[in-house]
């Protein structure tokens, strides 16, 4: 069954944003925002309550992140500088992947890859498939945002929210000894069938991702190189819109050919003709037996 494409949203021309997002692709924007953010290698600093971190940046490097889809900006009076909030794995990944931003704890202690993993790894159990599931579709230049208003994990977008919805209700799953108790998760048929059910609703084809290992110790950032990403799209099959979905015949394909019109009208003939001389045999057979009914009548009379 074919996936519905992106649905593009319309600016006030009434025209959609898909030639707006052609002339302006993610992996540009995205480069651009690395480029900047390298040259002046602002920090983020993480709350002590969870893995969300605060960072500090120029107005245009707040212009480049918006565009990149990356945090929510947060307005602080009084301020020069401009504040993103960034989520767990946005932070791991401009950190870790791009190599753009710096992290330090609330009590202003630089931290390297290997501490900000465990930090993060600390504050959510199953950070490490999360994450790898993020990287795994930001490094194919999707959006990637929560999906926990849509009953999933992630939904991931083709661009910028603001020009396309999104288009994928993403939901991680987990396989292998080395995630423990967590492997259970989509394994029950009305849990599939619920978030196949909710991304149906809000109109996104639900995307499956299996994080799988067989030795892989989640200690350290090391093990994404051996975390397997499997991707799989989970549809509905409606047999009543399946059924519609052929070409349909033309004019030509539903007039009968010649020699069909020809067969039918002989056809036609021969059940007239055998309808008549059954009629006049039935219209016999009666008049004989009225006749035979009138002369013994006439006898007993």
């Amino acid at each position: 069954m074919d996936l519905p494409g992106p649905r593009w949203k319309k600016g006030k021309d009434g025209k959609d944003f898909a030639a707006l997002a052609a002339a302006n692709p993610m992996s540009s924007i995205v480069a651009e925002l690395q480029a900047s953010l390298r040259q002046s290698e602002p920090v983020a600093i993480l709350s002590n309550q969870g893995g969300d971190a605060v960072l500090g940046v120029t107005p245009e490097q707040a212009g480049l992140l918006n565009r990149a889809a990356f945090g929510r900006a947060v307005e602080i009076a009084g301020e020069a500088r401009q504040w993103f909030q960034l989520g767990p794995e946005e932070v791991l990944f401009l950190c870790q992947c791009l190599k753009c931003i710096a992290v330090e704890s609330a009590d202003k202690k630089q931290m390297d890859e290997r501490e900000l993993w465990n930090r993060l790894c600390s504050t959510s159990e199953p950070f490490p498939e999360m994450y790898k599931a993020y990287q795994h579709l930001r490094l194919k230049n999707w959006v990637v945002r929560s999906g926990l208003q849509y009953g999933a994990d992630f939904v991931a977008y083709r661009h910028h929210p603001a020009l396309v919805h999104s288009e994928f209700a993403v939901i991680v799953v987990s396989e292998g000894d080395v995630f423990g108790t967590r492997c259970g998760r989509m394994k029950v048929w009305s849990d599939l069938l619920c978030s196949l059910r909710a991304s149906g609703t809000v109109a996104k084809t639900l995307l499956v991702l299996t994080i799988s290992s067989r030795t892989c110790e989640l200690t350290s950032p090391d093990c994404l190189e051996q975390l397997i990403v499997h991707e799989r799209t989970v549809t509905r099959w409606i047999p009543q819109q399946c059924r519609e979905q052929g070409p349909k015949p033309s004019r030509e394909e539903l007039k009968p050919c010649r020699e069909e019109a020809n067969m039918a009208e002989q056809v036609q003939t021969i059940e007239s003709e055998g309808s008549n001389y059954w009629g006049v045999i039935l219209g016999f057979t009666v008049l004989s037996s009225l006749l035979v009914y009138k002369l013994k009548f006439e006898r007993k009379a």
